[in-house]
C-alpha cells in the first residue's frame, strides 16, 4: 500500500489517549464526561497501538506522536513503548502532556523520568495551572519537574491554560502566575497559546466567561481549533478501547482491524454524519439528526464542535462506520 492509496488522509499526526483515569476534575477538560470511564479497557494495548506506529509510517511521513489523555503517565510503560516505537520509526517530536502527577514516590517518579528519557521522548507539556491544582497537590509534580530536567529530558514545558488571553486578571490566571513562580528556580520555559477552549467541562463550569454569541453553525471543519478538513485528514486520535477516531467519528478500532485498511477504506462522503458536515457544515448534519430521531438545542452550546460532539454521542450508527 502506498498513500495514493488512501485519498482522504495524509495522515502526519498520531494521538493517543492512553487513559481516561486521572487524578483531576479540571473545569476547563476537554474530555469531560470521559474522564474515569474505563469501559472495557483502562488504558489503551501497547503491542497494537506500537503496531499501529510502524504500519502507518511505512505509508505516511509521520512527524509527530503525542500521548495524552485522561493522565498517561498512570500507565508510563506504556507511554515509554509508545514513544521508543516512534523514535524507531523516525517520528521527529514524541510529545506527551502530563499533569506530573501519576505518584506520591520520589522514586518512582525519577524511575519514569528516566524510561521517559531513554525511549526517545523529546517534547514533554507539563500542564500546571489554577485549573489542575484545584484538585492535584503540587509537591509531587514540582518533584517530578526536578527528574525530568536532572535527566536532561529535551523539550520540557510547562503548559498552563489560560482563560482569556494571558494578560486577563481573572481569579484562575491570576492563581495560575502564583503557581508558575514555584517552578522559576527550574529554568522551565512557559508554553504559549494553550487557551482555555469553550467545549467539554470548559462549557458547563466556565461558561460565564465566554460571550454569549450564536454558534456559527456553517463553520468548516479545519476552521476551528484542533481539527482537520473530514477529507483531508492530516490527525488521528486512538482511545483506549482501540477506536480511531477522526474528529469525533469512530473510523476503526485497531484491536479489530488492521490499520492499514481502515486508513484506505476511509470516505467521508460514504458516511451520512461527515458527508452532511462536508455539504453543508453543521446545520446539514442537524438536520439529517432530526431525521433519525436525535433533535438538540445548539443554543446550549458554545461551540460548533460541542454540538456536532453531542450528536455524533447520541446517534449510536455512527460508531458503526
Amino acid at each position: 500500500m502506498n498513500t495514493t492509496e488512501v485519498k482522504y488522509m495524509k495522515i502526519n499526526r498520531i494521538e493517543f489517549i492512553v487513559t481516561w483515569q486521572c487524578g483531576g476534575r479540571c473545569k476547563h477538560c476537554q474530555s469531560g464526561a470521559e474522564i474515569n470511564q474505563s469501559g472495557s479497557h483502562y488504558h489503551i494495548l501497547v503491542d497494537d497501538a506500537v503496531e499501529a506506529i510502524r504500519k502507518l509510517s511505512t505509508i505516511f511521513k509521520i512527524t509527530s506522536v503525542m500521548t495524552f489523555g485522561g493522565e498517561p503517565l498512570y500507565y508510563a510503560d506504556v507511554v515509554a513503548a509508545i514513544h521508543k516505537a516512534a523514535t524507531d520509526c523516525g517520528v521527529e517530536t514524541r510529545q506527551i502532556i502530563t499533569s506530573g502527577y501519576f505518584t506520591k514516590s520520589a522514586k518512582k517518579s525519577e524511575l519514569v523520568s528516566q524510561a521517559l528519557a531513554a525511549a526517545g521522548v523529546n517534547h514533554l507539556l507539563l500542564s500546571v495551572d489554577a485549573f489542575h491544582q484545584e484538585h492535584i497537590p503540587l509537591e509531587p509534580v514540582l518533584q517530578f519537574a526536578r527528574n525530568i530536567v536532572e535527566n536532561k529530558l529535551p523539550g520540557v514545558f510547562l503548559y498552563p491554560a489560560w482563560l482569556g488571553a494571558e494578560e486577563d486578571e481573572n481569579p484562575y490566571n491570576i492563581k495560575t502566575r502564583k503557581i508558575l513562580e514555584r517552578f522559576r528556580n527550574l529554568s522551565i520555559p512557559v508554553s504559549r497559546g494553550n487557551h482555555v477552549f469553550p467545549g467539554g467541562n470548559a462549557a458547563e463550569f466556565l461558561g460565564d466567561y465566554f460571550a454569549s454569541e450564536e454558534v456559527n453553525l456553517e463553520v468548516d471543519c479545519g476552521d476551528v481549533p484542533y481539527s482537520d478538513p473530514l477529507d483531508m485528514v492530516t490527525s488521528i486520535s486512538i482511545i483506549p478501547n482501540g477506536d480511531v477516531m477522526v474528529c469525533g467519528f469512530v473510523i476503526g478500532n485497531i484491536y479489530r482491524d488492521d490499520i492499514l485498511e481502515v486508513v484506505a477504506a476511509y470516505n467521508p462522503y460514504q458516511h451520512e454524519g461527515m458527508r452532511a458536515i462536508l455539504e453543508g457544515g453543521v446545520s446539514k448534519l442537524l438536520e439529517y439528526a432530526k431525521e433519525q430521531g436525535v433533535e438538540i438545542e445548539p443554543s446550549k452550546y458554545l461551540s460548533v464542535c460541542d454540538i456536532c460532539h453531542e450528536v455524533t454521542k447520541q446517534m449510536a450508527f455512527f460508531n458503526d462506520y
